[in-house]
């Protein structure tokens, strides 16, 4: 049983008709006078069928053989994609055939399906990779390094403890003085780069959530910063009855923050966003306390603000805003009080000190 490709009958069929214009009915025999094909005819027809397939058999593999230049080396035949089982099974025994014809090892025929080139040099780029990478040796941390490390996770440790125990000595009525906030904004306007209240965190010395609530903005937001805010669509939606007005979470903020003292970081922001203002006197701002600030500039002499998060991680051992995560206004609001309270002793001292120049000064 001979099997034909698609192209090899298409191409039977062109021949086909054009013989048949050519020579027309009366063709030596191929039709009787009733205009039937006789035995001869379709013996005939059958024998140019074979030939015809052979040619584009041959033309084909011709077409798709590569050679390499090199007799050692596999020839590698390509077999088109479109083929069936058994049309593939055809091509690679007149492949085989042709090579052997041409004095040729069949044994050297490589046969690769039409499309898998690319997909063999990726898996074999990946064995590669992987066989590189099970060469490389397993960097161990030197003994130094580890020892420096826990040398200052224990000085740090003990630092935190004298510090709590220190708070810890606090009487409530002072701790109650004290209340953190963070919000978290998104972005409105043509660039969405003005920035709207969308949530608002309050907590308390102990880290006890007063007020947390999303914000509904009446104005077209053009970019809700998901990936740093955490604040999606459905959060601030004029239907969401969970939220809250703009002038609604203000009154609650401003209840919050009467006769406190503000903690917090990079007030400013926040504040702006509420529309609110706090009595200088009793803002305790992380961002802005010199010995969380770096230097900048030539003589170091220009102090520039820190991040929150390596600010909490280098003085507390904590990690916040995870690289990948959304912030949480709740978590900020709780570190900047953690970090507040690790400053606290130093840090009212230096601000009574300073009070102390003002009046003597004014005197």
């Amino acid at each position: 049983m001979v099997f034909y490709t698609k192209k090899a009958k298409a191409e039977m069929r062109r021949r086909r008709k054009k013989m048949a214009k050519s020579h027309g009915d009366g063709d030596d025999g191929a039709a009787d006078n009733d205009g039937n094909i006789t035995e001869a005819g379709h013996k005939r027809r059958a024998d140019q069928m074979i030939n015809d397939a052979a040619q584009i058999i041959s033309t084909t593999s011709t077409k798709k053989v590569k050679t390499t230049g090199n007799n050692d080396q596999p020839t590698t035949i390509t077999i088109p994609a479109n083929l069936t089982t058994l049309e593939a099974k055809k091509f690679r025994k007149d492949a085989r055939r042709k090579a052997r014809a041409q004095g040729h090892s069949e044994d050297k025929l490589k046969f690769i399906i039409e499309g898998q080139e690319a997909i063999e040099a990726e898996k074999e780029a990946a064995a590669k990779e992987d066989k590189k990478k099970s060469k490389q040796k397993k960097e161990f941390p030197r003994i130094n390094d580890i020892l420096s490390t826990h040398a200052t996770q224990k000085k740090l440790q003990e630092k935190i403890d004298k510090q709590t125990a220190i708070n810890s000595a606090i009487p409530l009525a002072e701790k109650q003085k004290y209340v953190a906030i963070d919000c978290e904004m998104v972005g409105i306007g043509t660039d969405g780069v003005k920035s709207a209240l969308a949530r608002a965190s309050v907590t308390n010395w102990d880290g006890e959530v007063l007020l947390d609530t999303f914000v509904r903005v009446p104005e077209r937001v053009t970019d809700f910063r998901t990936h740093v805010s955490g604040v999606r669509s459905k959060d601030i939606h004029a239907k969401n009855e969970d939220a809250m007005d703009h002038e609604e979470c203000r009154l609650k903020v401003g209840e919050l923050l009467m006769g406190k003292i503000l903690v917090g970081h990079a007030l400013k922001n926040d504040l702006s966003a509420l529309m609110i203002s706090h009595p200088r006197s009793e803002i305790r701002d992380t961002a802005r306390y010199k010995p969380f600030m770096r230097a900048t500039g030539r003589s170091g002499g220009k102090l520039r603000p820190r991040k929150l998060r390596d600010l909490v991680y280098e003085n507390l051992g904590m990690r916040i805003q995870v690289e990948g995560e959304a912030h949480c206004s709740i978590d900020d609001a709780r570190a900047s009080m953690e970090l507040f309270k690790y400053a606290r002793s130093r840090w009212e001292k230096e601000l009574e000190k300073g009070n102390k120049g003002i009046k003597r000064g004014k005197k």
